[in-house]
């Protein structure tokens, strides 16, 4: 829960005024805590004037969600306060701000009962925290009326012991109050979605189910739990609701960053339905961008269970077919860059695929999307592409194809990637985008014309430099394998191509002791 509220850090003033209604004084709050809050006769439906309280009803099931959260920052400020007094014997301090924290987490703990019913395995973390606060409160007020060293010392580890406990509980406490609300949420959410007939009822709920996606996998999964994938998808088969097919697909893929996700996925059998709009002429290029973007989450090699890839290999024809045309036909790089990737993924699992692209002429469609800095634009895309080349390489008739389509003159130009900004995504991507080329560059390199090729285009001078110079590969190690893999197999095919000292240092040795000089090796040394 503490990296979805990072996310209300924003705007520092709007935020500052939003939460000064939190940070009030424990004497007033303790005089407030009984007062009713006003409500404006003619407001729509009821809304609170002042939403400091955790209502309940669906009109503010969102506006219980950020309450809590920005209730959960107050709190977790306190308490990191606390840490940090503590550790300078601030010993005032220390008191004061743990009869803070005392008061807002009975006011949290309070407010948040009286707007829900508490799931009974909450209970037990919320009795245990308000104890913890209480005993902390109390054992901080002895310190304030001695000044023994040696008990103030003592005392000090005790502190240090309660707090920690304190904060363990408050976050589970938050963790499972988190899930709770998600849980409402998302059944309003869906609720909206299958019931409305409108369009922009339908589009502000899954945008805000979308919205709810971000904060992490751990929500994801209760989304998914809750029938989020079947109600989208439900969308996604009405061809009145078209134009929010894209949006509804972003959803899903949002949410099938978690195994639950898939498996619900496939239970309503969403891989037939993204084909079915992949294939489809009418189908807008936003809506096959977005199902190519679900592609490529499902099909992702982090995943661990496989189950769901079954149902797509018969699909797998039509939507590799398709996505190879979007690549072809794609307006913007963004759209390229979903399309390649789910091609990448889809290479990875099944060698069918490579032969399907193979068939399709993707070699060429690919390489010619390289010419164009309109869909090509950026390291990412540059990665999936090579990515795709990598895969298909492992095949004999790759060879041929790359030599007509001058893809050898390519591969040379992506060993040269690097980052146009400091962004470590941005470097991580170059040095994906220069291993794969090198492993490309190496297995093609099996075809006695490709080797003679990549020669006398001096390959070689730019992967002995990329073995030699750490700031040439970013201090890469598996650039600097992938490239003495790539040197050694020119050199079998024509040693004279291999300078004496290049040779004895990095083709003769065992490959481990060759990367060991590299690696080892000084800037100067070049």
């Amino acid at each position: 829960w503490y990296s979805v509220m990072q996310t209300l850090q924003v705007d520092s003033v709007q935020r500052w005024m939003e939460d000064l209604r939190h940070m009030t004084e424990v004497e007033c709050m303790c005089v407030l805590q009984a007062k009713p809050i006003g409500v404006e006769e003619d407001s729509q439906q009821g809304e609170l004037i002042i939403g400091s309280g955790l209502g309940a009803g669906d009109h503010v099931a969102r506006n219980n969600l950020q309450i809590l959260l920005r209730r959960a920052l107050v709190v977790s400020t306190e308490l990191g306060k606390m840490f940090q007094r503590l550790e300078k014997g601030r010993w005032q301090r220390v008191h004061s701000t743990a009869v803070r924290a005392n008061c807002h987490v009975r006011s949290l703990v309070h407010e948040y009962s009286a707007a829900r019913s508490t799931p009974p395995e909450m209970q037990k973390y919320e009795t245990s925290l308000l104890e913890k606060c209480m005993e902390l409160t109390n054992i901080t007020e002895r310190c304030l009326h001695t000044d023994d060293e040696y008990f103030l010392k003592s005392m000090r580890e005790a502190i240090h012991e309660i707090l920690t406990d304190v904060s363990d509980s408050f976050s589970n406490m938050i963790d499972m109050a988190l899930a709770n609300e998600i849980r409402v949420c998302t059944a309003v959410l869906i609720k909206q979605i299958e019931s409305s007939d409108n369009v922009h009822i339908i589009g502000s709920a899954i945008s805000n189910l979308l919205s709810l996606t971000q904060d992490g996998p751990q929500l994801c999964s209760i989304i998914a739990k809750e029938g989020a994938i079947v109600a989208l998808f439900k969308i996604c088969r009405q061809d009145r609701f078209k134009e929010l097919y894209a949006h509804a697909l972003r959803t899903v893929a949002s949410i099938c960053c978690v195994e639950e996700g898939i498996n619900q996925l496939d239970k309503v059998d969403g891989i037939l339905c993204l084909a079915d709009i992949l294939t489809d002429e009418n189908s807008v290029e936003a809506a096959r961008a977005e199902a190519a973007a679900v592609v490529a989450q499902i099909t992702s090699p982090h995943h661990t269970s496989t189950q769901h890839l079954a149902s797509f290999l018969e699909s797998m024809h039509d939507i590799v077919t398709s996505l190879i045309k979007l690549c072809e036909s794609a307006s913007c790089g963004e759209v390229f860059l979903l399309a390649s990737a789910a091609l990448a993924n889809i290479t990875f699992f099944d060698s069918m695929a490579c032969e399907i692209l193979l068939q399709l002429n993707a070699i060429h469609i690919l390489l010619q999307a390289c010419k164009d800095k309109q869909r090509v634009d950026t390291p990412y895309s540059k990665d999936q592409v090579v990515t795709i080349l990598a895969n298909l390489s492992v095949l004999e008739q790759c060879a041929t194809e790359v030599l007509q389509e001058q893809g050898t003159e390519r591969l040379l130009l992506l060993l040269g990637e690097k980052p146009t900004s400091p962004s470590p995504s941005e470097g991580a991507a170059c040095e994906r985008v220069q291993q794969k080329a090198a492993v490309t560059l190496a297995r093609l390199s099996r075809d006695p014309d490709v080797a003679q090729t990549a020669i006398q285009l001096k390959a070689v001078p730019r992967l002995i430099e990329l073995c030699r110079s750490p700031t040439e590969r970013n201090n890469s190690d598996s650039v600097l394998v992938a490239c003495l893999a790539a040197l050694r197999r020119l050199a079998a095919g024509c040693p004279d191509s291999i300078e004496p000292a290049d040779h004895q240092q990095l083709i003769k040795p065992r490959l481990v002791d060759s990367f060991l000089l590299c690696s080892n090796m000084e800037e100067s040394f070049v």
